[in-house]
């Protein structure tokens, strides 16, 4: 039962000791405030990012071109070899015919220039369109497929393929980066916030001392009080993280310019952001108390 009344002591002594010295933990609350709402945006971007990456990633296919002259039993012949490949996920195939349909209804022009093609006059080639299970191995697939017999080429546009996996990786690991350094600045500066209001109750502490006080009694209040701030100082960027993301979804109707460039759909992704931030404003809070209590009073 110990515990349990020390603690109750520390959130009560916790509580008045921001009200009375309200301008010190004003300033750490709106220090808290501006780091967390950027480290809020830099995670909603994060991963938005991540999720972009990943819906082009399933949206990579693979086209594979056969030699005209293959018949029916070498189309099957292909697909068995393609199927035995571990990293295809998905297979379709398209005969001259079907390609040519799908292109006739595509544009007037093409039906006008194609509808009188028999089926010996038809240039185009069968196809099988393969998506892959990790594209970083797509090369290597491909490269694969190519070797087989009875398939002319294939195309998935490798160029541009490597420039976004290229982009992707850097601005993955830049956002991650950011998040990590704003939380350690956001520790810093609370730190030094905190050590301001611990050295302006050096008194208390000194009697606190000579009551026969241990250590962890003495840091228990200052570590709740740390724990409090990151709470309030996490309300407005979890304000702005659950109205702003879906202000901002509803804006651009879920995509930015283009189908693939698809944002989170914000239930319940908000909720578990705000989760995140509540949390880092919690261990930030509690982390700057305790260091700001260690180190500079070397309590």
């Amino acid at each position: 039962m110990k515990p349990f009344r020390m603690f109750g002591r520390s959130i009560r002594d916790a509580f008045r000791s921001v009200f009375r010295n309200f301008s010190l933990s004003l300033a750490s609350i709106s220090c808290i405030t501006i780091t967390l709402i950027i480290v809020a945006i830099a995670l909603l971007a994060s991963l938005n990012v991540d999720n972009f990456a990943k819906v082009i990633k399933e949206d990579v296919t693979i086209v594979v071109f056969v030699d005209r002259d293959v018949d029916d039993d070498g189309i099957k012949k292909i697909e068995a070899n393609l199927k035995r490949i571990e990293n295809i996920s998905t297979i379709d195939y398209k005969s001259k015919a079907e390609l040519r349909k799908e292109m006739q209804a595509s544009s007037s022009i093409l039906d006008a220039t194609m509808k009188d093609w028999s089926e010996e006059e038809n240039p185009l080639k069968a196809t099988f369109q393969v998506k892959v299970k990790e594209i970083e191995q797509i090369e290597d697939t491909a490269t694969t497929i190519e070797k087989m017999d009875g398939v002319d080429s294939v195309n998935y546009g490798k160029t541009m393929v490597n420039r976004f996996l290229s982009a992707f990786k850097v601005i993955e690991k830049g956002t991650i980066i950011a998040v990590i350094l704003l939380v350690l600045v956001t520790v810093f500066l609370i730190v030094n916030t905190i050590k301001l209001t611990i050295f302006s109750r050096k008194r208390e502490i000194s009697i606190m001392r000579l009551v026969g006080a241990g250590n962890f009694s003495i840091k228990m209040p200052f570590v709740v009080e740390g724990m409090i701030l990151g709470i309030i100082g996490s309300i407005i960027p979890i304000l702005i993280v659950i109205y702003g993301y879906y202000a901002f979804y509803q804006h651009f109707d879920g995509q930015i310019y283009s189908p693939l460039i698809r944002l989170i759909v914000p239930e319940p992704f908000i909720y578990w952001i705000s989760l995140t931030v509540l949390a880092i404003g919690i261990v930030v809070g509690m982390l700057g108390s305790y260091q700001a209590v260690r180190k500079y009073l070397k309590i």
